[in-house]
Formats: structure tokens, C-alpha cells, sequence
């Protein structure tokens, strides 16, 4: 099998993740249920995942980094956090619904800072305009996960900043792949999985806080048991139930892993691997590729379509020939609203850095076998 849907989740994990994983299942108890052995080492495992997401994002207080069932769900705190029915929102016109839901559902005034696809000059030149005094908060993500489109987030902060209005980085698709200083950014949180950049097991995610935000859940938290109320510090404020210990085991071992590795060394290997694909597919009669001029603006995210055959359909014979990716609309409309892809979706290719050369080739050889392939031509699947 050919993964290249890593966008989605990382497939392919460092063999320690596993191991660590495994090993949780029947060493670790639950942190601060208990002063016994295995209780204890479920804490210390938990502290030092916190202390690797530290080292590796630059935050300062590992007790600021809190543990999340996903990005959803970190994101959840942070929106439900800050916003309510009525404030303005500005979004980019690149969110994946883990933004836009939530806004809807709190019932906010979402202003859209639609731009151009690979244009961060245009991306940052779109949200000052709509920066307003009544801007309650501005959400953003790093990366596309529907084009690999790496906005000028930094610059996009600055301007926040300058106007006093907070802001909320879903770095989903940049988390281990891009480097992320938590402190010099200065986002008022940061939300991410454990299972797509950091190589983590399903059912894991990071939130970064540099405020403290509100309860999303309530219950027990092995601390201030006589208390109604959940407890004010951080992390306790916001893990609520008992903690997914082979997750966050697992999740320790990826973020190690990227650690090593370096970001710089991650994406550069994606890069190489995206352009080439790239580099191929528009020589290809009928194929229109979503790339980047710039390299510095896309990540390891690719998008493609084939005129008169459905996204669908292509990734349908693709699977069929043991090569995964993922074809539609990728949980972003709003993405393909902007970059005018709304009525066809894209098929998406997306890897890591377990994926290789021969493998690529391999998807291209495939890729075009499909173009020239007439019975698939407008064959809904």
C-alpha cells in the first residue's frame, strides 16, 4: 500500500509510538487518581509529554500545554473561549469546519478574508482591511489542509496585535512539519492533533494557551475533589474525565521523534517529494494542479483535478490500486468556495516524511493511467 493521505492522519508512525502506546496499556493507571505506582508513572508519563510540547513549540509553562481528544476540540475551547452570539470573526477563506461549526453554532458575525490561492500578500492585505475595533477575534490556519497553502500567519498576528484583538492559530496541518514558536508568535492559543505532523495515535491533540480560557467540560480532575466548581489552574481546568494515557504515551514518543528529526528536515523532504509530484502532473493533458510559484507557500499538501473525470472517481481507482488519498471536499467548503473548486472538489495527495521517491513515481505512473483511462470519464462512483 501507497499512504498519501497524511493530511487525514499519519498512517506511518516512528516504531517507538507503538511501542510506547503499547507499553501504557499495562503500566500506566490515571494521573492524580491515586499515589500508587501505576497512578504515578501515569503523571510523570503525562508531565513529560507536556515538557516535549514545550521544548518543542517554545512554551514556556509546560502546565500550559493541555491535552485534547483533537484539534476539534482544542479548538472548541479556544472559540467557545472567547467568542459570543453576535461578536465579529474574521476567518481566512482556507478554514476547515473545526472553525466555521463552532462560530455557527455560538451564532458569531463571521467576516471571511477571502484571497487568491497562493498569494500571502493578498492574504495579509485582505484581513487589514477587515480589521475593526468591534473585532472580537480572528481565527487562522497555518496551513491549508486542502491546498498546502502556508498563510502569512506571523504577519497576520502582528496586525492583531496592533489592534489589540486575539487570535486563534489552527495549526492542524503545520504542527511538526513547520516550525512553531508559541512565544514569539504570540497567539492567544494553538490548536493541534497529536496524529497527523506529530506522529501520535488517533484520539490526540495539544492545545497551547497563553490565556487561560474556559472549561469546555466538567467533572473529575484528581484535584480539589470538595469543590463544585472546576479547578481554576491549568491543566487541570480543562481535562475533565479520566486521561487517555496510551494516547498521550504514544504522543510523547512523536513528539520526541519530530524533535530529533527537526521541522526544517520534515518539510524539506515533503517539499521535495510534493514538487516532483507536481512537476509531473502538469505535463499531463486535462490535469490541473493546485502548486504554488512561490515554494515558500505550500507545504506537503497537493491538490489536483482531471477535467471530465470526478474527483471521486479518482480516488476510487486509485485506491484500487492499493495508492490512498482522498477525494471531495476535505471538511473545508469554505476552502474550495474560495479557490473556485466548489462544484468539483479536489483529489488531494499528502505525505510525510516516511514517504518516498519510488512511491511517488509509482502515484504518477497510476495518475495517468486513470487520465487516459475513457470509460472513467463522467463515471460517478
Amino acid at each position: 500500500m501507497i499512504y498519501l493521505d497524511s493530511a487525514a492522519t499519519t498512517l506511518q508512525k516512528p516504531p517507538n509510538v507503538q511501542k510506547r502506546a503499547s507499553w501504557a496499556f499495562s503500566h500506566l493507571g490515571s494521573p492524580g487518581r491515586g499515589g500508587h505506582k501505576a497512578a504515578m508513572e501515569a503523571a510523570e508519563t503525562a508531565y513529560q509529554c507536556r515538557v516535549a510540547a514545550a521544548r518543542l513549540f517554545n512554551v514556556k509553562d509546560p502546565e500550559n500545554v493541555i491535552f485534547t481528544f483533537n484539534a476539534t476540540h482544542a479548538l472548541n475551547i479556544a472559540i467557545k473561549s472567547l467568542v459570543r452570539r453576535g461578536d465579529k470573526v474574521i476567518i481566512s477563506g482556507y478554514e476547515h469546519n473545526a472553525v466555521t461549526r463552532p462560530l455557527h453554532s455560538i451564532g458569531a458575525k463571521v467576516s471571511i478574508a477571502a484571497s487568491e490561492l497562493f498569494e500571502p500578500e493578498m492574504a495579509l492585505l485582505a484581513f487589514e482591511k477587515r480589521l475593526t475595533d468591534d473585532t472580537a477575534l480572528v481565527v487562522c490556519n497555518h496551513v491549508s489542509n486542502v491546498f498546502g497553502y502556508i498563510l502569512p500567519v506571523d504577519r497576520i498576528i502582528d496586525l492583531c496585535h496592533s489592534m489589540h484583538i486575539p487570535f486563534i492559530l489552527d495549526a492542524s496541518q503545520s504542527a511538526g512539519v513547520i516550525d512553531i514558536d508559541f512565544t514569539k508568535l504570540g497567539a492567544d492559543f494553538i490548536c493541534m492533533p497529536g496524529h497527523k505532523g506529530l506522529y501520535g495515535p488517533q484520539g490526540t491533540g495539544l492545545l497551547l494557551c497563553a490565556r487561560k480560557p474556559e472549561s469546555l467540560l466538567q467533572g473529575g480532575t484528581g484535584s480539589n475533589s470538595l469543590s463544585a466548581e472546576m479547578p481554576e489552574m491549568l491543566p487541570d481546568k480543562l481535562e475533565a474525565g479520566t486521561h487517555n494515557m496510551p494516547g498521550i504515551s504514544g504522543l510523547a514518543a512523536g513528539l520526541k521523534y519530530v524533535d530529533k528529526r527537526g521541522t526544517k528536515a520534515i518539510l524539506a523532504h515533503e517539499r521535495e517529494l510534493i514538487e516532483e509530484a507536481a512537476g509531473e502532473l502538469i505535463k499531463m493533458d486535462g490535469v490541473r494542479v493546485f502548486r504554488s510559484e512561490y515554494g515558500y507557500c505550500q507545504s506537503g499538501v497537493l491538490s489536483f483535478v482531471i477535467e471530465g473525470i470526478p474527483c471521486e472517481t479518482v480516488g476510487e481507482a486509485l485506491s484500487s490500486r492499493d495508492i490512498c488519498v482522498r477525494a471531495g471536499f476535505h471538511c473545508a467548503p469554505l476552502a474550495h468556495k474560495t479557490a473556485g473548486t466548489i462544484s468539483t472538489g479536489t483529489v488531494r495527495l499528502s505525505v510525510s516524511c516516511f514517504n518516498t521517491k519510488r512511491e511517488i513515481r509509482a502515484f504518477i505512473n497510476a495518475v495517468e493511467d486513470i487520465a487516459h483511462d475513457k470509460s472513467l470519464y463522467g463515471k460517478l462512483l
